[in-house]
């Protein structure tokens, strides 16, 4: 089976988040980036699975500057055979989507994976959109994958229950927590990693259709005043004299 992933860099959810004065650009001295979890734990996975049940290739794709680079090769050390960075910084999901549906055409994909989402943006869009340029069958928050010859039957969590869906190959998918289970790269992975190919790709018919205004930081938290269950008068003073409710 030849299979692709699509990866994205993304802040770990630790890291202290702030911006330049004009609003426009990350600062990332400090910020930690990591593999979004998403599309490691289970999209990479279970195509690696998928692989050692089959045989075949694994490959990886990142659309974003060389600094993404770390990020793509624990993406070779956990499994992947090989992978592409297409070298732009993408103004939004639609960027991301075009890129590597170009990309994707030039070869004959079995499935393209996807995490549900990234958690920075958690936007769940780049899938539904690649699908679509490709024209492909698209399932989305996947949950369970399994290969009966050119049929795949996946499902998912929706609210009441569980969708199972049988679809044709080639499809795009992407995958929820159930659907792998998170594996550690060792050492060996680690040191092959270093001789397994990473290609850097020209970004092909750059038409961005997002203009990035400015980031604001969420408004800071209030303070919290903490009160005994058994202090009925502290509360009635708080209604009263704060809050002016009584």
């Amino acid at each position: 089976m030849n299979l692709l992933v699509c990866i994205s860099k993304t802040p770990d959810t630790t890291s202290k988040i702030a911006f330049d004065a004009s609003g426009k650009k990350l600062l990332e001295d400090g910020v930690q980036f990591i593999l979004n979890p998403y599309d490691e734990w289970y999209a990479l996975v279970r195509a690696i699975e998928l692989k050692e049940q089959f045989g075949g290739q694994v490959d990886v794709i990142h659309v974003g500057e060389a600094s993404s680079e770390m990020i793509i090769r624990k993406a070779l050390a956990i499994g992947a055979d090989a992978a592409y960075r297409v070298d732009m910084t993408p103004a939004g999901s639609w960027d991301t989507a075009s890129q590597i549906a170009a990309f994707a055409k030039t070869r004959n994909y079995d499935l393209i994976f996807l995490g549900k989402e990234t958690i920075d943006y958690n936007g769940s869009e780049v899938g539904s959109m690649l699908a679509g340029i490709l024209d492909l069958p698209y399932i989305a928050y996947a949950s369970k994958l399994t290969i009966n010859g050119q049929i795949a039957t996946l499902e998912s969590e929706i609210e009441g229950g569980i969708a199972v869906s049988e679809v044709n190959l080639p499809m795009v998918l992407s995958c929820a927590k159930g659907m792998a289970e998170q594996r550690i790269p060792n050492m060996m992975g680690i040191m092959n990693a270093k001789k397994k190919p990473l290609e850097v790709v020209s970004p092909t018919d750059v038409h961005q259709h997002i203009r990035l205004e400015r980031f604001e930081l969420p408004p800071a938290k209030s303070s919290v005043t903490m009160i005994a269950p058994d202090d009925i008068d502290k509360l009635v003073d708080i209604f009263h004299s704060d809050l002016k409710i009584i």
